[in-house]
């Protein structure tokens, strides 16, 4: 028994978590080089357990792994930096938060801010609506003076609920999928009821009780010092542009990468959209969406100071370093929950459970929740999860739309240190490990709870048999 113990994906997920707390809490290393040393580690006990791992790939896999993910965030974190800077900068970040103020009060600003997270991260991934979003967190903390601890977490909280419970985001589609759900219009539908109180709970209801409890105050992040930030939410409107301009950023990011979701999920009962397909896919793409959002807010930022090009250029370059660092956190981060995944800890734990007896809507959450924290990918997962349920789903006594949400709701708990969700969150917020912690991780947990006890609430009232 001590051998087969010694020898399971439970030691290297054990020493993987002793490593990186050891490495970023205990000795307070920068954080890429700590998740670094901690993706190396695990990737050395993955040669020695693991079949076919060898000591080389300890090392190539790691950096494979932190190139892919590089690939996926790069160009998308140094736009969204770019976007940020300039958006803070002209003042268009503090156009729009007053525009969000006249509309429903000063008092009301977190839930300005939850309602637009949750409408806009319905077509669009969570990792771009919360590098659009966050700039407008920042500014709203700078011209209030406090709440920036709401504000971010109202933030993270709609932009988290899509990603897990409402289709066409790649999870929950991925999961129907493998479950045969056909229906993609009732499986949105019910996402939306599972997402919606979800993310009051742990957005509007954990946000404001954190609030009172905790003050986190501004920092220098994403390229902009906090005496920046203060300066522009003192400026008079008359020297801001317009709501219209201020806001061509979003309008333009969200509306791009929509549109490759509207028109590749509707091109089948709307031939009609067909030819759109090569246009969207191409100016849909995240990478290059952002890309043009950047380059109308840099243009903003040009119009509305009094830099010198010259100057102007060397604060957008400022700006990219900034976000060069965040993008280096970020997919080491995600490397590191990869070299854990290697290991052999999704199908270990989900094996692990298959034979306790519960109710398959809670061991469909139960697997994808265990496989998160140990591995880190709320997608991966959920993709774990509805493999090991697909072959259940004839024994529920529930419409299978279920079994997806309790899965997304498993896969959304614990954002730590093996997400790449968890670095993105606390380098573009400026927060601290503990705050992020505080903050980020719990409104994940809060929503995945939450998400399951609605879930379980709305079967036995709706079962959909």
């Amino acid at each position: 028994m001590a051998i087969e113990l010694a020898q399971s994906p439970l030691l290297t997920f054990a020493v993987g978590l002793i490593l990186v707390v050891l490495l970023l809490v205990v000795w307070d290393l920068p954080a890429f080089v700590g998740l670094a040393i901690s993706a190396f580690g695990v990737g050395l006990l993955n040669a020695v357990f693991v079949a076919d791992f060898t000591f080389a790939d300890a090392a190539s896999k790691t950096a494979t792994e932190f190139g892919n993910g590089m690939a996926g965030i790069g160009i998308p974190i140094l736009m969204a930096s770019v976007i940020g800077k300039s958006m803070l900068e002209s003042g268009s970040a503090q156009r729009i938060v007053r525009g969000f103020q006249a509309a429903v009060g000063e008092e009301n600003s977190d839930i300005a801010l939850w309602g637009s997270s949750t409408v806009l991260a319905i077509p669009v991934f969570f990792d771009s609506v919360f590098y659009l979003l966050a700039p407008l967190a920042r500014s709203m903390r700078a011209r209030v003076g406090d709440n920036y601890a709401l504000y971010l977490i109202v933030v993270g909280a709609g932009a988290s609920v899509a990603h897990v419970f409402v289709p066409p985001t790649p999870g929950p589609l991925a999961v129907s999928d493998q479950l045969g759900i056909q229906n993609l219009g009732l499986t949105i539908l019910i996402g939306l009821m599972v997402a919606i109180p979800s993310a009051i709970i742990a957005g509007l209801v954990y946000g404001r009780w954190l609030n009172k409890r905790i003050d986190i105050p501004l920092r220098d992040a994403m390229g902009t010092t906090t005496e920046e930030l203060q300066e522009r939410a003192n400026r008079s409107s008359e020297t801001l542009p317009n709501f219209l301009e201020s806001a061509l950023p979003i309008i333009l990011a969200i509306g791009l990468v929509a549109s490759y979701t509207i028109v590749d999920t509707f091109k089948k009962p709307y031939p009609i959209l067909e030819p759109l397909q090569p246009v969207v896919a191409f100016v849909g793409d995240k990478n290059v969406a952002l890309t043009i959002a950047a380059i109308a807010a840099a243009y903003t930022y040009l119009r509305w100071s009094d830099l010198s090009r010259s100057l102007w250029e060397e604060e957008l370059t400022d700006a990219l370093k900034s976000g060069g660092n965040i993008a280096a956190i970020t997919a080491m981060g995600g490397a590191f929950g990869a070299l854990l995944a290697a290991s052999g800890i999704g199908p270990y734990i989900a094996d692990h459970l298959q034979g306790l007896g519960i109710g398959l809507l809670v061991t469909a959450w139960l697997v994808a929740a265990i496989v998160r924290i140990a591995q880190g990918s709320a997608t991966a997962a959920m993709l774990t999860a509805a493999g090991i349920m697909a072959p259940l789903t004839g024994q529920l006594s529930v419409s299978p739309v279920y079994m997806v949400m309790a899965i997304g709701a498993g896969g959304n708990i614990c954002s730590w240190y093996n997400d790449s969700g968890f670095w993105l969150v606390k380098e573009i917020g400026g927060l601290t490990q503990r705050e992020t912690l505080q903050t980020w991780t719990m409104v994940t947990t809060i929503i995945s709870i939450t998400g399951l006890v609605t879930v379980l609430v709305l079967s036995t009232i709706i079962p959909l048999t």
